[in-house]
């Protein structure tokens, strides 16, 4: 499995209105096929520049999802971001490649 993370910063002055926008906008990444489930988080650490931090986590089954959503949506999905709040959002990109995952164990003691 392969996580997408796209980590943005928003003002504050924007930022109902990108809480509106982004809900919409993860539904769409969605749409588009690639991914399985998306998870909003905020960051809560305070940003020297201020604003507010989410991370968004999208989550896709093989490498090959995630460079055809490159391919073929990712060009476009980040434009409209761009478009719509320019210079009052800072967003990037990482990549992270599933290796394990650990649950708890449950005791019956």
């Amino acid at each position: 499995m392969y996580i997408y993370n796209v980590t943005v910063n928003i003002e504050e002055s924007v930022h109902p209105e990108w809480l509106v926008w982004i809900e919409q906008h993860i539904l769409d990444v969605l749409a588009t096929g690639h991914f399985v489930s998306a998870k909003m988080t905020e960051v809560l650490v305070e940003e020297e520049m201020g604003g507010k931090t989410y991370s968004i986590q999208y989550t896709a089954n093989t490498r090959e999802d995630l460079d055809k959503y490159y391919e073929q949506d990712a060009t476009k999905l980040r434009n409209a971001g761009m478009k719509k709040f320019a210079d009052k959002m800072l967003a990037f990109r990482t990549e992270l490649k599933v290796i394990n995952e650990f649950y708890p164990t449950t005791s019956n003691n």
